[in-house]
């Protein structure tokens, strides 16, 4: 995990105009830490996003954020969940914000939900979801929200056993067929990890686990990121889940 210049710079408010206009980013971390709530026509007053319930005994560090994943995953492979954070008392205190401990980003595909595969519960994970865990502009942005915004200090680039975009993106470099509009997208920005030095279902099984540790990087270059992977205060891992065994293993 690398450190970087803040989001926006601390001298901002210093530059000529400023002060007489709004703070978008107040705005935006206002808005997302769930602080406004809507109804009768008027709005409760924004809370800092650091709120959530069960906030204050967060994992704060990046090896803490990490063993409670482990943990976690450790449960839910053993079939003993606990489903924390779900009581009552956990969802009315969510409402005055959040303060999550890690950012996943993991693929859209139905059978690797990062709350259960981590066995966490209501306001510990931000979670990002793409085919492939393809970055674009939106993934980007929302996982610069988490780690910049909300201090999260882990950051966790999540593949899987027969994952269907990967699959697509060597097919599609075999073969030559043209894939939907879309679709083409996701296999382009997966192509650069093809492992072609196997073929067949070895191939896809490489390049799984070949993206993973391309998407990481990627972030982790990301000078928003970098330099607070410098400092120390984020890590930013690459990891595989295992459809077969419910387990997660790092990707070194």
């Amino acid at each position: 995990m690398t450190s970087t210049p803040e989001l926006i710079s601390p001298d901002r408010a210093d530059r000529p105009g400023h002060r007489d206009r709004p703070d978008r980013r107040a705005l935006l971390r206002a808005a997302l830490a769930g602080g406004a709530v809507l109804g009768a026509g008027a709005a409760l007053p924004a809370v800092p996003a650091v709120a959530a319930g069960h906030g204050t005994g967060r994992p704060d560090t990046p090896a803490a954020a990490l063993r409670a994943l482990r943990h976690g995953n450790h449960r839910w492979s053993t079939r003993h969940q606990t489903h924390p954070h779900e009581a009552d008392g956990d969802r009315l205190l969510a409402v005055s914000g959040q303060h999550p401990f890690a950012v996943v980003l993991g693929c859209i595909d139905s059978r690797v939900p990062p709350e259960l595969v981590f066995d966490q519960g209501l306001g510990d994970l931000m979670t990002v979801r793409s085919a492939g865990c393809v970055l674009d502009e939106a993934v980007l942005g929302s996982i610069a929200y988490g780690v910049l915004e909300l201090g999260i200090p882990l950051v966790v680039v999540l593949g899987h056993q027969s994952c269907g975009a990967v699959t697509a993106a060597v097919h599609a470099a075999e073969t030559g067929e043209e894939l939907p509009a879309h679709i083409s997208y996701v296999a382009e920005q997966i192509r650069p990890a093809i492992d072609h030095t196997r073929t067949g279902p070895a191939r896809v099984d490489a390049t799984i686990t070949a993206n993973v540790r391309l998407v990481r990087s990627r972030l982790a270059a990301e000078p928003d990121l970098a330099a607070r992977t410098a400092t120390g205060r984020l890590a930013v891992v690459g990891a595989r889940y295992e459809l077969a065994t419910q387990q997660v293993h790092l990707v070194t």
